[in-house]
């Protein structure tokens, strides 16, 4: 069953933009005083009131939010009368109802507003958030807490407070076991984790690709949610344990063949560079495997359609895949055809006529230009 997923990030689907009424600007002095005489009011009763006031003043916050055109500015406003302190505060609390309605409170304010996503962070919220992730009775409000760990994983400053605090082997529990909003959000969260060129580099344990293959299955491989996953599982094939991981998860190699063959143009990139990684890792170990999964003619369209990055990519690999990858190199248009020749020979007859079909178009296409289809090392 494919998952159809919408996977924007979480503080996209908190709160829709919608188009000021330029006729009421006549009033805007009188509501701008007014709606800033609120603000002060709900602040001052979730700082100063007594726990009732407060979840009641938290609800009044998100509602502010959620139902404000100019809530960007609600944000701002809302941060600057104090009240990120207080809610990150009860977001410590026992009680799952106090926990739940700040929660949704700091995840509003968060939104679109990066400067709070750090004062969030900064007052402490990441270590109440973490035991959410782990919480097992309920599913609402650990849906909730990746959603806000998703969230504040988006700005910069926050990446590496987030990866040391023990999120991310929950976040890779959750790709197994949470429901498909839990892991759309868990995946966009390690990928914004370890998309940082900060030091030290944030590592995606190999534990994660079992469940990340089993969700690339899943899922449309053209998909968004696609090119993430991928993106995902080509840091793993980066060393060795990953690359284990990788090959031992059930159809791991089949699911990255298919991606080669069905995904968009960045999950083929992702996904052939993963199986180069194997190759290359140990020639001896997968050649025969990639080849027993029908990576011909995925890799050969590749060659012809893919990016720049893909093509050598799929070249270097179908090299690999042939019997004696250390033969001094041809021209270019005779490796190829001497490639596609040598392993035309290993597979079925369905797909010897799409390597001849793929074979007349890559000549056409001239491949070579006077340069080497294969790259000298």
């Amino acid at each position: 069953m494919s998952i159809h997923l919408n996977i924007q990030p979480a503080e996209a689907k908190i709160h829709s933009r919608q188009l000021p009424n330029r006729r009421k600007k006549i009033n805007k002095p009188m509501e701008s005083e007014e709606k800033q005489t609120v603000i002060d009011d709900v602040s001052n009763r979730l700082i100063n009131g007594d726990m009732s006031t407060k979840i009641q003043a938290a609800g009044e916050i998100r509602s502010m939010i959620r139902n404000r055109r100019c809530s960007k500015k609600i944000r701002v406003k809302f941060a600057g009368a104090g009240v990120i302190p207080p809610l990150v505060v009860m977001l410590c609390s026992s009680d799952h109802v106090v926990c739940e309605v700040s929660l949704l409170a700091l995840l509003n304010l968060a939104a679109r507003n990066d400067r709070n996503k750090e004062q969030i962070v900064a007052c402490g919220a990441i270590p109440p958030l973490v035991k959410l992730l782990n919480f097992q009775t309920s599913d609402n409000l650990r849906e909730i807490a990746t959603a806000a760990i998703l969230t504040l994983s988006a700005t910069p400053n926050n990446k590496q407070t987030i990866a040391s605090s023990g999120a991310i082997p929950l976040l890779i529990q959750i790709l197994s076991c949470g429901t498909i909003q839990e892991r759309v959000d868990a995946v966009t969260a390690l990928h914004n984790l370890t998309a940082t060129k900060e030091e030290p580099a944030i590592v995606l344990d190999a534990a994660a690709a079992s469940p990340l293959i089993n969700l690339l299955k899943e899922c449309k491989k053209y998909s968004k949610f696609a090119e993430i996953i991928t993106g995902l599982i080509n840091i793993l094939s980066k060393y060795h344990e990953g690359r284990l991981a990788i090959t031992k998860a059930e159809d791991g190699i089949l699911t990255l063949v298919e991606t080669v063959e069905d995904g968009s143009l960045v999950s083929k990139e992702h996904a052939v560079d993963v199986l180069l990684d194997l190759c290359r890792s140990s020639r001896s170990k997968y050649r025969v495997l990639i080849l027993n999964e029908g990576a011909i003619p995925g890799l050969l369209r590749l060659t012809v359609y893919g990016t720049y990055e893909a093509r050598n990519k799929a070249r270097l690999l179908l090299e690999l895949l042939r019997d004696s990858p250390s033969e001094k190199r041809l021209r270019s248009s005779s490796v190829c055809e001497k490639i596609i020749r040598e392993i035309a020979a290993r597979v079925d007859g369905s797909s010897v006529e799409t390597i001849k079909i793929l074979l007349q178009d890559m000549v056409q296409r001239g491949m070579s230009m006077g340069s080497s289809c294969i790259p000298s090392k």
